[in-house]
This record gives C-alpha cells, sequence and structure tokens, in this order.
C-alpha cells in the first residue's frame, strides 16, 4: 500500500525514468574486481542485496572509463566491450526486483594507482606487481597533487584531453548497451574533472586551466561527449564536490554556476558530496549527521535542478524531512545500506508504506506477514 503522505517513498520521474522511491543506494567502491576490469560474482551478490533490499535506484560504483583511469587495480570498467556481458547480470536482476540501476563512470586522474584502503591507500609498488597489480603513470591536469615520494604523473596535453573524452563516451555507449536506466559523471573528491575544476590542483595555462571557463571546459566537454552517446529518455547525473573545504578553492557559488550551466547540456541531477582534494584541516566541514545537507540545498535552490543528497543520512525521518524541507530529491545513502541492506523496506514500514509486507519480493513476504502477526499476538498477550 502507498502512504501519499510520505516523501520518500513517493515515486520520482526524470526524463522516461520513474522510480518507486526517492532512496539511492550511493556508489561505494568495493575494490574487488580483477586487473581486467570485469565484474564477478562478488560484485552480482553485493548489488543483488540492495535490488532485494527495495532501493528506487542502485549506483554502481565507480567505473573506469580507461585502465588507467582505476582508482585501485581491482576497480570495474567499461574501457571494453568485454566488460559489458558480466556488469549487464547486475543490470538484469535489479530490473526483475522493480529496482533501477545506474553506473557511475569515473576517471581517477592523479589519485589512480593506488593500494585498497585496508592495505594503506598509498602508491601501488613492486610488491603489488608481483601479485598482478603492477602501478601505472597516473595523469592529471598538473603535477602538484601528489604527496612527494609518489612518481611524478603525467601532464595531459590537449590532444590527450580529447582523446580521453572520447573515452568517455565511448564508456556511455558501453553503459547504454548494458542496460543501465542511469549514468552518473564522477566529478568530485578529487578525481580526474575534480581536479580540473579546482583553482587547488589546476595549475594550467591554456585553455584547460585558469579562470572558472577554463577549468569547467572539461566537465562540459564530457558532459556533451556522454549525453551523445546516451539516449535522450535517459537521465544524466553528475557526482559533484560542492566545495573543497570552508573558504579554500572550488565555492559553493562556482557549483550553482557550473550546475546552471551543465542543466543546459543535458545533466539532470546532481548528486551533492564534498571534499577530495589537499585542503587545511581547518577547512574540513564538521562531521554531524546530515553534514552535506546544506550543499545540495544550494545547488538545488541555487541552480533550480533536482539534487541528491549525501552523507550520514542514517534513519528513516531524518531522510524524511530533508525531502519534506525541500532541501533535495533524492536521499543517497551509503554506508547505512552497507550496514543494513533492507534499509528501505525498513524505512518503508516505518513510515506505514508496507505494513502487509508486500512490495517485498513474495517468497520473503509472505513469511514476513506472518511473523510479524506472530509477534504482535506475542505483544499483545505479554505487554510487559
Amino acid at each position: 500500500m502507498q502512504n501519499d503522505s510520505s516523501l520518500l517513498f513517493s515515486n520520482f520521474k526524470i526524463r522516461d525514468l520513474e522510480l518507486k522511491n526517492r532512496i539511492m543506494i550511493s556508489p561505494m567502491c568495493t575494490y574487488q574486481a580483477k586487473p581486467n576490469g570485469l565484474a564477478l560474482d562478488i560484485h552480482f551478490a553485493h548489488y543483488a542485496q540492495y535490488a532485494l533490499g527495495g532501493a528506487g535506484l542502485i549506483m554502481i560504483e565507480a567505473t573506469a572509463v580507461e585502465q588507467r583511469g582505476r582508482i585501485s587495480a581491482w576497480d570495474l570498467g567499461l574501457w571494453s566491450d568485454e566488460q559489458i556481458k558480466p556488469i549487464q547480470r547486475l543490470v538484469e536482476f535489479a530490473h526483475q526486483q522493480n529496482s533501477k540501476i545506474g553506473v557511475q563512470l569515473a576517471h581517477a586522474g592523479l589519485k589512480g594507482s593506488t593500494k585498497t584502503p585496508w592495505n594503506g591507500n598509498g602508491f601501488l609498488d613492486q610488491s603489488d606487481a608481483e601479485n598482478n597489480a603492477a602501478p601505472w603513470q597516473t595523469i592529471g591536469p598538473s603535477p602538484g597533487l601528489l604527496p612527494t615520494e609518489w612518481p611524478m604523473p603525467h601532464v595531459l596535453s590537449t590532444q590527450e584531453i580529447n582523446d580521453l573524452i572520447c573515452a568517455w563516451g565511448r564508456a556511455a555507449a558501453r553503459a547504454n548497451k548494458a542496460g543501465f536506466d542511469v549514468i552518473e559523471i564522477h566529478a568530485a573528491h578529487g578525481y580526474l574533472i575534480s581536479e580540473f575544476l579546482s583553482p587547488l590542483s589546476n595549475l594550467r595555462t591554456d585553455k584547460y586551466g585558469g579562470n572558472f571557463e577554463s577549468r569547467t571546459r572539461l566537465a562540459r566537454e564530457i558532459v556533451t561527449e556522454v549525453r551523445s552517446h546516451w539516449p535522450d529518455n535517459k537521465p544524466l547525473f553528475f557526482r559533484l564536490s560542492v566545495i573543497d573545504g570552508i573558504g579554500v578553492g572550488w565555492s559553493i557559488d562556482d557549483s550553482v554556476q557550473l550546475a546552471t550551466e551543465l542543466k543546459t547540456i543535458g545533466v539532470d541531477l546532481i548528486d551533492c558530496s564534498s571534499g577530495g582534494l589537499k585542503a587545511p584541516i581547518e577547512s574540513s566541514i564538521p562531521r554531524s549527521k546530515g553534514f552535506q545537507v546544506y550543499l545540495a540545498d544550494a545547488v538545488k535552490s541555487g541552480a533550480q535542478i533536482p539534487v541528491a543528497a549525501v552523507g550520514l543520512i542514517t534513519d528513516a525521518e531524518q531522510a524524511e524531512n530533508i525531502l519534506k524541507s525541500s532541501q533535495a530529491d533524492l536521499i543517497a545513502v551509503g554506508r547505512s545500506a552497507l550496514n543494513n541492506p533492507y534499509w528501505p523496506r525498513h524505512a518503508a514500514h516505518q513510515f506505514h508504506a508496507d505494513e502487509q509486507f508486500e512490495q517485498w519480493p513474495e517468497q520473503y513476504g509472505w513469511w514476513l506477514h506472518r511473523w510479524s502477526k506472530s509477534l504482535k499476538r506475542i505483544k499483545d498477550a505479554w505487554p510487559y
């Protein structure tokens, strides 16, 4: 039964895509692929749990548009046609469960060729090479971002930038062939596009560096290229670090201006995050529940574009209040969903949007409805 009073469980339509609720599983890297970037059984199991868990939209983790664009040697990729079929399996299962599914197309730029977080996040070295995870030369707009002990990155030429933009377009075409409902362009957290946007990392003096127009040129050209390979009826999201930090680098005003421009060339929603570049520690946003919601609110109101809010959104009532206050259109849930993949279904029960478990897969709902009635009878009989 649909609860019309709950915005969290109201439908959301964007282009021809209609989501059954406003909950999006935020992209979270699992670092489980092989160096060939192919999706494996672990990816199927990981993303299938979110489809069973009832999310309206599942966003697949950062998926590299070229091999050197991986964050680690274990990232997913869509730089090759052979990667389509394994990842298509995830799409088909999500659709069987009435969830929509997107893919976050990404390039790590200067922050590539790293170890997994639980192994220190440092640059890959010879010990990794002996385990089929050889390091590679990273690329970026300028050389000044990496720790001094890391190998010097390659600064992209204009022609190499053009070639890279084409790689984004080809990856978008593969995403469409795989059946994805949404593409999200990853332009946050200090990865390649973010490196070009920010004056903290972009020290170029050509047409891709300097003033706002030049630093945002790569983002706009990638959006245009992706949109040309992505059907008009399918939405395009753009994940953005709305600020580098408080009072430093890329600002909220910059994000509002960029979002306004991106809206005119085919972006439908801004997924609002923050940070990722080396900035003074005192500029960091204090971590508290919903600490980035104000950034989504600023972009939504300033650019008049739909937004997703993300960052320590941990409970259904909090998510509902964000929507009711018009601060966001989608709620992106990451680690809370990792901890509890059935977060959307439990939230629906809390809001009386599915009291009879009718929206669960029927082989689950049948049992759970009877289980809940048994619990109620026990509670009524033994109120203490």
